[in-house]
């Protein structure tokens, strides 16, 4: 594993980061309240970041929301990257990803998605080749209010586009911790074309969802590494310029103890989201790997903003405070993400199948083995016999 940035990769990541610190300021997040900042939207789509993440990869993509998560910046950038361009760039025909990613690079479309897939959720009923129709709801999907298109994954897992003006698509928006545009997807006989179209050009079926699923929960756990990031920094700067009994706040041993905690804990989020965005890069399996991130992000990441609140005493518990901003998307993540006891859960389901399906293939192998050894001695046992 090499998890050092090429120079591509490098040269997006300082580029969002320059982005987002700039337009990004706790002034303005203040005036948005729970607004999307389209001017810096434009500003990302404009220096052409959403469409550099298909030339640096989900590696990259990660590294650029690092940035997004230290600011905590209210674009649609994770779900328009990972639902749209990459999902579609992966698992969608020739004609689909020559009509929607050119759209989705400049920001004239954005995408969202409706995962991850939940039983009895969303039916799909096929009608012409390619094309269905969608009901069900789904009661939270991030950014909903900013998006064109919605990845709806069905209840079978087969992944369909739906376009969020089309007939029977409702949008109701909902309140969430964090500022995300969320709302509530309706769908009533929505017209969907089915990604991949038909016949299906790449993967089909489980393995397209189980690829978009990976690839989303790593994502989001890149922002939970930002969020945390930022958040850790906050505190270090309160604590060193904050002093208590003729010394600094940052002297205090308990300080130290609470702020090298969170600090590991952030690494390790950021470590495991390497791993599995490395992984799916290498066209390797990530599924387990984006689990595994995401457990981190979702245990390790509410420790880690609660502890950057905390270490700012009271003017932490203050709602107009940068850091509590920090201390909301930590906790909108980790409900997105799973709680830590369901991503855990999920994590042992998927090494017990697979250790199930190794110790099978081998078995296979040990059988083909043995007959291909009994014909050989069966050979030469006739050979040496023959007169």
């Amino acid at each position: 594993m090499d998890f050092t940035p090429t120079e591509e990769q490098r040269a997006a990541a300082g580029l969002a980061a320059e982005i987002f610190t700039d337009l990004s300021t706790p002034e303005r997040l203040a005036a948005l309240d729970t607004s999307t900042d389209t001017e810096l939207w434009k500003a990302l789509c404009a220096a052409g970041l959403p469409g550099a993440v298909e030339e640096t990869g989900l590696l990259g993509l990660v590294l650029m929301l690092e940035e997004q998560g230290r600011t905590t910046a209210q674009v649609p950038f994770a779900v328009s990257c990972v639902y749209g361009l990459l999902a579609i760039g992966a698992h969608g025909s020739a004609e689909q990803r020559a009509r929607l990613l050119p759209a989705l690079r400049d920001g004239a479309a954005v995408a969202t998605g409706a995962f991850p897939a939940r039983p009895g959720g969303v039916r799909a009923e096929r009608r012409a080749a390619g094309e269905g129709r969608l009901t069900g709801t789904v009661r939270v999907v991030p950014w909903l209010g900013d998006a064109t298109h919605v990845l709806v994954p069905d209840a079978h897992e087969t992944l369909w586009l739906v376009r969020t003006d089309g007939a029977g698509v409702g949008r109701d928006p909902v309140r969430t911790t964090a500022p995300w545009s969320a709302g509530r997807l309706t769908l009533d006989g929505a017209p969907a074309e089915r990604l991949g179209g038909t016949p299906v050009e790449r993967l089909s079926g489980h393995a397209a969802y189980a690829d978009t699923l990976a690839t989303a929960r790593t994502a989001f756990a890149a922002l939970q590494a930002g969020v945390c990031a930022g958040s850790l920094t906050r505190a270090v700067a309160h604590t060193t310029t904050r002093e208590q009994f003729g010394r600094p706040l940052s002297t205090n041993q308990g300080v130290l103890l609470r702020a090298a905690d969170a600090y590991m804990d952030t690494e390790a989020i950021r470590l495991t989201t390497y791993e599995a965005a490395w992984r799916r890069d290498a066209g390797l399996d990530a599924r387990s790997h984006a689990l595994t991130a995401a457990w981190w992000a979702s245990e390790a990441g509410t420790r880690v903003v609660h502890t950057g609140q905390h270490l700012h005493g009271g003017i932490g518990a203050d709602i107009d405070h940068p850091v509590h901003r920090h201390f909301l998307w930590g906790r909108q993540l980790d409900a997105y993400l799973g709680s830590g006891a369901q991503v855990l859960e999920e994590l042992g389901e998927l090494l017990t199948t697979n250790n199930q399906e190794n110790q099978e293939n081998q078995e296979n192998r040990d059988r083909r083995e043995n007959r291909d050894h009994e014909k050989n001695a069966h050979a030469r046992m006739s050979r040496e016999e023959a007169p």
